[in-house]
């Protein structure tokens, strides 16, 4: 808990520290990166370059801050434990929090200017201290529970398949140089680090796109081209370009925690593009356990042709005797005579309001937030709980600790 003086404080403040929240997060990634340009490979530079990293920064703070000081609650389980599974992805240590906290208080001194008075830096460096604790423990536990240990979650793993899904996708089957039987649950996802020319190493994460069934791991990777302020994604490109059968990649254990519920609920499974990964992989373990639990799956993307994993999809959904499939396509629909019994395909964008809902579902939604925040919220107007409605963000998660979402799942 904060100590009494350091509520006080951040109440006073939260407002003004919240307006330059965005300034502030910018200028501690300068000056972090300036001191300390190692830590570069630990961060998307494309999302350095668009400004998401600085955003999902600055509300996750703002958030954990009000929460801490009694102004409005937050998910902070939810919240450490997405945190502390991306990091312990990447990585990240203990000692690197020490530098952070050196340069996310000296941003906040510089932006703020007079109004950075000792006792004001003193509280909000108690929260970030309060925050840190917090994910340290979080990611130790995430360490011991992967079998690995801070700062070296990555082991060789030979590249044994290579697929291209569409024009745009491509999926990498990835297995251990040690064999070991590494056991993932559906949704989750890994890191894979790449040393590329003249800026070395590059982490990115992928979902697991294959069934937990000890096998080989299969990623599944979207080529993501430049388009406006952001450019093109260096790693996905490298992935593509240049790794071949027999390539040897760095990847760490599995962590994510977009789990799949258990029990005999109903499930409504939404994605939209790349987003499909977990969710075929969720449809692969249901297959492989025999599952007779009522299943929707919707899926919207640009067109068949467009549609990465479709084959695997459709395959899952024809294997379960509870599932539903209903396809949304922008252009050139197929016809419903190429899917399983009972799907349909629609076109245009996806309308929340012609999927069809149990009210007891459990919903797992994955794809492009505007996709998201439009399907949420039309199960939330249709009276499925918020803690039912489960969702993964590729990339920073700009959600955490708004208003928009809740995550009753962590991840």
């Amino acid at each position: 808990m904060l100590a009494p003086d350091s509520v006080r404080v951040v109440r006073a403040t939260a407002d003004t520290v919240v307006r330059h929240g965005p300034r502030i997060t910018g200028r501690f990634y300068d000056r972090m990166f300036e001191a300390h340009p190692e830590l570069l490979e630990l961060f998307n530079r494309g999302n350095q370059a668009n400004g998401e990293q600085r955003q999902a920064l600055a509300m996750s703070v703002a958030a954990v801050a009000g929460h801490f000081a009694g102004m409005k609650p937050v998910p902070l389980k939810a919240i450490v434990g997405r945190i502390a599974h991306k990091h312990a992805s990447l990585g990240v240590t203990p000692s690197q929090y020490v530098v952070v906290g050196r340069h996310l208080m000296a941003a906040i001194g510089e932006v703020l200017g007079d109004a950075a008075t000792p006792e004001v830096i003193a509280a909000w460096e108690e929260v970030f201290w309060l925050f840190a604790c917090l994910l340290v423990a979080e990611e130790s536990r995430q360490y011991e529970r992967a079998g690995s240990a801070f700062g070296r979650p990555f082991t060789p793993h030979a590249v044994v398949d290579v697929h291209r899904d569409t024009e745009d996708v491509t999926s990498f089957l990835l297995e251990p140089d040690d064999r070991a039987k590494r056991r993932h649950q559906p949704g989750q996802y890994v890191s894979v680090a790449v040393e590329l020319p003249g800026l070395g190493r590059q982490i990115r994460q992928y979902t697991v796109s294959s069934a937990p069934d000890g096998g080989p791991l299969r990623i599944t990777v979207k080529r993501h081209r430049a388009d406006g302020d952001r450019p093109e994604g260096m790693v996905s490109a490298h992935l593509h370009d240049a790794v071949r059968v027999g390539d040897r990649l760095q990847v760490s254990p599995p962590f994510g925690d977009l789990a799949l519920p258990q029990g005999d609920s109903p499930l409504l499974l939404a994605s939209a593009g790349v987003g499909t990964t977990p969710i075929v992989a969720a449809l692969n373990h249901l297959v492989a356990v025999g599952s007779t639990r009522p299943v929707t799956v919707v899926h919207a993307d640009r067109s068949p042709v467009a549609h990465p994993l479709r084959a695997d999809l459709v395959e899952a959904v024809d294997r379960l005797p509870g599932a539903s499939l209903s396809l949304w396509y922008e252009e050139n629909p197929l016809s419903g005579r190429e899917l399983p019994l009972g799907s349909e395909v629609r076109e245009g964008l996806v309308d929340p309001d012609l999927i069809p809902v149990d009210p007891d579902a459990h919903a797992l939604l994955c794809g492009p937030l505007p996709f998201m925040r439009t399907v949420r919220r039309a199960l939330l107007d249709r009276g499925v709980p918020a803690e039912r409605i489960h969702y993964e963000v590729f990339g920073p998660d700009a959600w955490l600790g708004s208003e928009e979402p809740s995550q009753a799942v962590p991840s």
